[in-house]
């Protein structure tokens, strides 16, 4: 793990806790009404969560943590973040922030669902639940 990594890590866990129950949160109530653990809708998932965020002041609040992130990294952002693309982008798994600092491209994930896919070709994939928070954050180069 890079120095920047680590850095965007601590200071999200840090700094970010609500944020990040907030989001825990709102995963809960997508599924609260699931007939069963998992569902094999996409597009179904993602418009509920990004409702879920949009509703609950979530989502206005993730370009702060990814400006909070960069700032711990100690490089800068070449623009003010907005909470839609290509900042923050609402995905089957969850939140994705995205900032294009000096040695690369820091991604920030908060992965509240998996994705479960089998060998069958005609069986779409599966998503279920995490439980919790993922926090995944790679610097790609």
């Amino acid at each position: 793990m890079s120095y920047p990594v680590r850095a965007a890590r601590r200071r999200i866990r840090a700094d970010h806790t609500e944020t990040i129950t907030a989001i825990d949160d709102c995963a809960a109530r997508v599924t609260r009404d699931w007939d069963t653990a998992r569902t094999t809708n996409p597009e179904t998932l993602v418009d509920s969560l990004q409702t879920e965020l949009e509703s609950t002041g979530v989502l206005e609040t993730l370009p702060m943590v990814l400006s909070s992130a960069v700032d711990a990294t100690g490089y800068g952002l070449q623009a003010q973040p907005v909470a839609s693309p290509p900042y923050v982008v609402i995905t089957s798994r969850g939140p994705v922030l995205r900032a294009t600092i000096d040695p690369g491209r820091l991604v920030i994930r908060f992965d509240v669902f998996e994705v479960v896919r089998t060998d069958e070709p005609e069986q779409r994939a599966e998503y279920h639940r995490l439980d919790g928070v993922r926090l995944e954050i790679g610097l790609e180069t």
